[in-house]
């Protein structure tokens, strides 16, 4: 089998030839060790190219953490050594000693028959429609109530399972408002005052990466709760 032609004693590299490579690769070896290596390993810049080449800034950095890291090492094998040293506290359970003298007999207190007090009512919101809907990851939905100018709903929404951004407005008659906006609100609650005649409510929109859960109760002067989108 054929693979190549075997040189010619003249083709070979002389002597000199291989002293003279071997000297410029130690020659250059050198050179990149204190410019290059020197200074990026070990923060030390004997001929200031370090210094130009951003190198030196690496070697201090490096040198710093290793301080850190030896320090850090240090503190924990005090902390062990000083715990060990520590001799072990015996629980002691506190005595009860028994009074010396018997008590005095307690007073007679006469009774005094009262009424209970009666309880506070509490009053829960009047809600004429509840809504509950599902809203999967980027996915957006819209109610409104047909209201009358001036008329006045009250409102009570809150996102379970993570917040929720949220428009407040109404349209009708070529007529627009915006009432208010959010951005991630878990709920919110109050008054919603039509200023004008037409549909007004929210636009929701659920920018988790999960699944929400809109509840959405309304109560007061209106028409109809109507789901838009």
């Amino acid at each position: 089998m054929y693979n190549t032609d075997i040189p010619k004693r003249e083709e070979l590299p002389s002597t000199a030839k291989l002293v003279r490579s071997t000297i410029i690769a130690a020659i250059v070896a050198l050179a990149l060790l204190v410019t290059v290596v020197m200074p990026s390993e070990y923060a030390l810049d004997p001929t200031g190219a370090g210094r130009l080449l951003g190198l030196t800034e690496m070697g201090e950095i490096k040198e710093q953490l290793a301080e850190e890291a030896a320090a850090d090492e240090a503190a924990q094998m005090v902390a062990i050594q000083s715990s060990a040293d520590q001799p072990a506290t015996e629980t002691v359970e506190p005595t009860v000693t028994e009074p010396l003298q018997k008590a005095a007999p307690e007073p007679k207190i006469a009774k005094v028959e009262s009424q209970p007090a009666p309880e506070p009512t509490q009053t829960k919101p009047n809600w004429q429609d509840e809504i509950r809907i599902v809203l999967t990851p980027g996915e957006g939905t819209e109610f409104k109530l047909t209201m009358e100018e001036g008329a006045v709903a009250k409102f009570y929404w809150a996102s379970e399972g993570g917040p929720v951004n949220y428009d407040t407005h109404g349209d009708g008659g070529g007529q627009s408002v915006s009432y208010e906006k959010g951005r991630g609100v878990p709920e919110d609650e109050g008054q919603l005052v039509a200023a004008f005649t037409g549909n007004h409510g929210w636009f929701f929109r659920n920018r988790n990466d999960n699944d929400i859960t809109l509840v959405l109760r309304t109560g007061g002067d209106y028409g109809q709760l109507k789901r838009m989108l």
